[in-house]
């Protein structure tokens, strides 16, 4: 069989073309102007932007850092001479006649304008419920007896009590010249509408009758938490004999006014707990609430 073979003419080509296939495959690759290729280019640019960019998250934070506000720091501990030349200075300070007369007339008339507006409070609540003015005086916590009595039936209750019941001691109360006291008011001390009609159907003698012509006991009712806790009185009703006047304001009274010498528990009618009163040691103390409830 007659083998073909290759011209000299194309050995020689074919020769020259595998010397030069090298040369050919680099030129035909993107180069840069440093003679790399397009892709270590990129990378390099790459890495370069992303120091920057540290370097500026680097700046920022240090900037950051420098500009918050320094932490709190405790004071000092006062210097004890200075303490000690403070507390000489004020325990030799001069005393001063004039200014003591002027603090003592300030609370004088604050005592007295408080007086009068609660007055005024009062005689607008009374024209507004329709209340007579015994009931007035109970919702501006005078005291309608006179100053002469030493010893005062006080009688602890509560609203929560039947009104009926309430009713009842009024009645007994009114004949020894005694007091009804409350550990606060229905509905919060803010709200005075709710004691205030309270009060009116507990000291109307007719529970039927509405209106200012209806006739009431004369009866003194008081709130008064001070009363309370001076006595220690957890449970109503309750019977003590106060010395003086229960019925003063706050700002007239404290924790060492005179109190009951002893708090009778129960109950029972006024007559039954003045009896027990006195059976505990104050038998002249309750004499004069049991005559006059004999007389009638």
């Amino acid at each position: 069989m007659p083998i073909c073979r290759r011209s000299i003419i194309r050995r020689t080509l074919l020769l020259t073309g595998i010397a030069f296939a090298p040369a050919w495959l680099q030129a035909s690759e993107p180069q840069t102007p440093a003679g790399q290729p397009t892709s270590d280019n990129a990378r390099t640019r790459i890495e370069g932007q992303g120091e920057a960019a540290l370097e500026r998250v680097k700046r920022a934070a240090g900037k950051t850092r420098a500009s918050a506000p320094p932490s709190p720091v405790l004071p000092a501990p006062p210097d004890a001479a200075a303490q000690r030349r403070a507390f000489r200075g004020m325990s030799q300070r001069k005393h001063d006649p004039a200014m003591a007369d002027r603090v003592q007339s300030d609370v004088a008339a604050a005592r007295q304008a408080l007086a009068t507006e609660r007055a005024v409070a009062s005689h607008r609540i009374a024209q507004a419920l329709g209340l007579e003015r015994p009931e007035e005086a109970a919702l501006a916590g005078v005291m309608s007896a006179d100053g002469a009595k030493n010893q005062v039936p006080v009688l602890f209750v509560s609203s929560s009590m039947p009104v009926e019941t309430l009713r009842t001691y009024a009645g007994q109360l009114e004949r020894v010249g005694g007091v009804m006291a409350f550990r606060g008011m229905p509905g919060g001390m803010r709200q005075v509408a709710p004691m205030a009609k309270l009060s009116a159907a507990i000291l109307r003698i007719d529970p039927g009758c509405d209106g200012p012509a209806c006739a009431m006991r004369d009866v003194q009712l008081i709130v008064d938490p001070l009363i309370f806790r001076q006595h220690g009185v957890t449970q109503v009703p309750a019977l003590a004999m106060v010395p003086g006047d229960p019925t003063k304001p706050y700002c007239e009274r404290d924790e060492t006014s005179p109190r009951a010498a002893h708090l009778v528990l129960g109950d029972a009618a006024l007559s039954g707990l003045l009896e027990e009163y006195g059976r505990l040691g104050g038998k002249a103390e309750v004499q004069d609430a049991l005559a006059r409830m004999a007389r009638r």
